[in-house]
């Protein structure tokens, strides 16, 4: 069930090891934010189709692709596809694509970080 899901999922975001490049030297992939503090957490979502999610992050990986549990959707308004209706739909356990990604936040609110694009002199 959703404990298989989330545990291959941590198996191939921990291992790092492409099965196409099996003789090159291994590249560490870092990723520019550090999701662990929110595991186990809920955060909101936002994608670039203009989607949001709200759900349960049970897993990650360098290219931000997302296991989110117990999530749940907050549908458009049909008239006004850039504003929210009230309504929601559950999707329960989803596996978000990385590339599509636009915001990930807290729940509960969100704070301000150091720009990791600022180079220190």
């Amino acid at each position: 069930g959703r404990e298989v899901v989330v545990r291959l999922f941590k198996m191939a975001a921990t291992t790092g090891k492409p099965a196409y490049n099996k003789g090159a030297p291994e590249k560490k992939k870092e990723s520019i934010i550090d999701l662990s503090r929110f595991m186990d957490k809920q955060v909101r979502v936002k994608f670039n189709g203009g989607r949001e999610v709200v759900g349960i992050l049970k897993g990650f990986d360098p290219l931000v692709n997302l296991v989110l549990d117990n999530c749940t959707e907050f549908l458009r308004d049909p008239s006004d596809p850039l504003t929210l209706s009230g309504a929601t739909r559950q999707l329960g356990l989803v596996v978000c694509r990385g590339t599509t990604v636009m915001v990930v936040c807290p729940s509960d609110g969100m704070e301000e970080i150091a720009n990791p694009f600022n180079s220190e002199e």
